[in-house]
């Protein structure tokens, strides 16, 4: 007997009370006890008046069905059929009944317990058929760790009431079997036609594509005008054919071109390109689609798809997240291990990030090139990670068409709802090795042997229709064929095409924008601001609301920017806002992000305040105009990778805004290197895409040992080459201020690399005058001003910090023979420029060039290679490993060794 069965009248009494309590307030009610009540609702109907006592093998039988039920929703996903060329793992303990405290003779009786599950009162093994239907078919769940209640219910209420599935009339399951056609199709005549050929197939995978069909038309019905997708290398071309629409004369000349148009130099494989293109759905309704190129890198896309879509919904959707998304396709091995997965997926909720939730779809053919999958993870699924945000994943037979479509419509409509990620990992295999000329039973034998007779989704889809009488064989057969003549016209079609054309990305945003030329640079452009401007502007960022209390130190921060105003002297923070809000002033969106970028990792920039007893900011240059551009600044998550990624793809789609990424310290960069190396150097390059990021990365030796010193200038500068980059180390705050002017009013965009300063934040040298702001533009080189040209006798140029070592030595010691020039713009090499003060000191000897870095670092080995012709010898600390030392006294002798070097005079170590 339990305490139902020996409860007396008072007790029942009592909890009938508390249960009415929580039928009509169920939120009044602690969460521990909703079981409780729920099975007490199921048992009720056994309870007998006249006896005033419960059935109690009954009740506990309902209770252990509850628990049965639960068992489904929470681990149901473990026993699923939805592998279609492996046998599932074996986990314990199992589904049984008999783990659930029930008995066979179970079966037929009928339980309250049905109710649960929304089909009402029913037999054991009808609930247990109705559960084996929705968790353990072909679409397995997880989604019982999520948190909020209602979420959790709208899944089970639309889970359960479909059996998740859904019956498709015969002309839906005919455009299914059209869209298999198409995907089995292209696969089948590039790999007869292009023998050996790579193309990365999909072939095991072809349910895909019918399922990228069902996103994009489900999301255009509710109401999402502009999907943006990114991808690896396995199934691009598919996707670029059958959901793009990119021509197939296109595609198949990309196989047999041996030259490209002139817009693009270099070019990449077929398998990365991008395209874009607005399709119409089935609805007639238009939706614009773009792919986003992708290196070979996995998973490094999926930032930039991110950014790319807040940017879009910002920019085109006035903020509306329900009218673009996301679609990110991984492969399982990828999407397990690569740490920018969970960086991206840690953005995905954060104010400055969000995107209103992102379809994931996992190509989960269960080897990682040769690797095993067990070999590959430690987690149960690839699809792991998605429980960092607690969103839900769908396990789905990726041979079953029709349940895979049904997931993803079901998923389009949870992203649209909640604003949240959600996962769809398809069960699948792969048909050839990595590539096509790749052999997989070197290390996959077992499983190969199956694949090799495992037919094809199409085929398998055709045999199902002919059995529902939907479709015979015969004219499925008959479809097949006349889709392969047609690809042999388009094949005909491409052997006219002269040259490989790859098409622009984002060809309507960049309409205005000229294309960057190679041998060429020369962005002449006004970038001084009226001094009338530049005050009024000054004045709202110099102003605190009067109603708003802060912190007593921000008072003094902005009284000290008042009294430079005044003064007519700028610092390097003032400089770098009055840039951002004069843009904004004339309509150019400014965007900067970072780890600590509102505040600054030097404490310089205070882009924001906080009101004091609150964790409300009030940022200034949010207020500069009623009619300005936006102005936004985001603290980062603490990562480089995605959060770079993100910034870069913000900033394809915003090429008449300033978005920049600041790192915390220049040589964390590195952490970053995929993005820097494969997209930011080389975009241009291989798939004309032209971006005008900016990167902030402090740097400067000043004793702070290996890490804090050096931003890596080599690295930028060997990847300098056809005017790929702007790499820049300004040095004054009125530089500063007219090179991030510029980077928005040149007639093109091409990527800024700023080495930015640290101590010289708060230098008493490092001052601009206000009527340096007023007229000018940014200065490539800066010629020593204080030395008579006739007098000159050596020559030293330099760029960034040093340059204060070294006037300050000069001056000391009275050295008037020796000119200082300063190179702020490392790249493009400004020639022209550097000739031109080289003829005006005619009685110069000795050329030197001086820079903080060791000599196989820094921007030596770049000016050697490039004006090695002019007798540069270097002034530099020695040649290193590490790029400093970390010893205080270590860092001032390597200093004055390359002070005695560029002066060739002795220096003392206490100086």
């Amino acid at each position: 007997m339990d305490k139902f069965s020996s409860a007396g009248n008072q007790e029942l009494a009592a909890i009938e009370e508390l249960y009415q309590s929580w039928r009509n307030h169920p939120e009044s009610v602690d969460k521990s006890w909703q079981q409780f009540f729920l099975g007490f609702e199921l048992a009720r109907t056994n309870y007998s008046p006249s006896r005033s006592t419960f059935k109690s093998d009954l009740i506990d039988k309902e209770f252990a069905i509850l628990n049965l039920i639960h068992g489904y929703r929470q681990r149901g996903h473990l026993f699923t059929k939805t592998n279609p060329v492996r046998s599932r793992r074996k986990y314990e303990p199992t589904l049984a009944i008999e783990n659930f405290g029930l008995e066979q003779k179970d079966l037929e009786t009928v339980f309250q317990a049905g109710n649960e599950i929304g089909i009402g009162p029913a037999k054991l093994k009808d609930i247990i058929a109705h559960l084996e239907a929705t968790y353990c078919r072909s679409v397995g769940v997880e989604f019982m760790y999520m948190r909020h209640p209602e979420v959790v219910s709208w899944l089970k209420k639309k889970m359960e009431s479909t059996r998740n599935s859904e019956e498709y009339t015969n002309e839906k399951r005919r455009h299914f079997f059209y869209h298999l056609k198409l995907a089995v199709g292209f696969e089948n005549f590039i790999h007869k036609k292009f023998v050996g050929q790579k193309r990365f197939s999909l072939e095991g995978a072809e349910t895909l594509i019918p399922s990228l069909d069902a996103v994009i038309e489900k999301g255009a019905e509710l109401g999402i005008e502009e999907f943006v997708i990114g991808m690896a290398h396995r199934g691009r071309l598919n996707v670029l054919a059958n959901i793009l629409e990119k021509p197939y004369e296109n595609i198949f000349k990309e196989y047999t071109g041996k030259e490209y148009t002139e817009e693009i130099s270099q070019g990449d494989v077929k398998y990365h390109l991008g395209y874009e293109n607005e399709v119409t759905t089935d609805h007639g309704k238009k939706v614009k689609l773009k792919l986003v190129p992708n290196p070979s890198h996995l998973e490094t896309v999926a930032p930039i798809v991110q950014g790319i879509v807040r940017s879009q919904i910002e920019k085109v959707y006035n903020k509306n997240f329900d009218k673009a998304a996301a679609i990110v396709i991984h492969g399982d091995a990828a999407i397990a291990t690569q740490g920018v997965v969970y960086e991206t997926i840690q953005m995905s909720q954060l104010e400055g990030y969000k995107t209103g939730g992102t379809i994931h779809l996992v190509i989960n053919n269960q080897v990682g090139f040769t690797t095993n999958y067990l070999e590959a993870r430690s987690s149960t699924y690839c699809t792991d990670v998605a429980k960092v945000t607690r969103s839900p994943v769908f396990h789905v037979n990726g041979d079953d068409v029709e349940a895979l479509i049904y997931t993803v419509k079901l998923a389009m409509e949870f992203r649209q709802k909640f604003q949240s990620d959600v996962f769809i990992d398809i069960l699948c295999y792969r048909r050839y090795g990595h590539n096509e000329g790749d052999e997989p039973r070197f290390t996959q034998p077992l499983l190969y042997k199956i694949i090799e007779k495992h037919p094809n989704p199409r085929d398998i889809y055709a045999e199902k229709l002919n059995a529902l009488g939907v479709m015979t064989l015969e004219e499925s057969k008959k479809e097949v064929k006349e889709f392969d003549q047609f690809l042999e016209g388009k094949y005909s079609e491409s052997e006219k095409i002269d040259k490989v054309n790859i098409r622009h990305f984002l060809v309507n945003e960049y309409k205005n924008y000229e294309m960057p030329q190679k041998d060429e640079f020369n962005p002449n452009v006004k970038t001084s601001v009226p001094a009338g401007k530049l005050q009024e502007i000054a004045d709202k960022i110099n102003n605190l609301p009067e109603n708003l209390t802060f912190f007593k130190k921000v008072d003094r921060i902005v009284a000290d920017r008042r009294m430079m105003m005044s003064d007519g002297r700028l610092d390097w923070a003032m400089a770098e806002l009055l840039a951002y809000g004069t843009l904004v002033s004339e309509g150019h969106p400014v965007r900067l992000s970072g780890q600590d970028s509102v505040r600054g990792t030097f404490a310089h920039r205070h882009a924001a305040f906080v009101v004091e007893g609150t964790d409300e900011k009030y940022t200034p240059l949010k207020n500069v105009d009623e009619n300005q551009a936006p102005f936004d600044v985001f603290n980062s998550p603490l990562s480089e990778y995605a959060v770079l990624g993100f910034e870069y793809g913000y900033s394809l789609v915003q090429p008449n805004g300033l978005v920049l990424w600041e790192a915390q310290f220049g040589d964390f960069h590195n952490v970053a290197q995929v993005m820097i190396d494969q997209y930011i150097s080389s975009a241009f390059e291989k798939w004309g895409m032209m971006n005008g990021l900016v990167l902030l990365l402090p740097h400067g030796y000043e004793g702070q040992g290996p890490e804090h010193s050096s931003a890596r200038i080599e690295r930028f500068l060997q990847l300098a080459a056809g005017n790929n980059m702007q790499i820049v180390q300004p040095t004054t705050p009125a530089n500063m201020f007219h090179l991030l002017r510029r980077q928005v009013k040149m007639k093109t965009r091409i990527p800024l690399v700023v080495f930015t300063p640290k101590s010289l934040l708060r230098h008493p040298m490092v001052l601009s005058k206000t009527e340096e702001f007023e007229k000018g533009s940014f200065n490539e080189i800066i010629d020593d001003q204080l030395v008579s040209e006739n007098l000159v006798e050596r020559v030293v140029f330099t760029s960034g910090r040093l340059y204060y070592d070294l006037e300050k030595h000069k001056i000391e010691n009275g050295l008037t023979n020796i000119a200082i020039v300063r190179v702020e713009q490392l790249y493009p090499v400004p020639v022209e420029k550097i000739n031109k003060i080289l003829k005006k000191y005619k009685k110069a000897t000795s050329l030197v060039w001086a820079q903080d870095e060791p000599e196989n670092m820094g921007a030596w080995p770049f000016i050697q290679r490039k004006l090695g012709h002019l007798g540069f010898v270097p002034a530099t600390r020695r040649e290193s490993a590490s790029p400093a030392v970390g010893l205080m006294e270590k860092h001032k002798q390597g200093l004055n060794e390359i002070l005695e070097m560029a002066f060739k005079i002795k220096v003392s170590v206490e100086s």
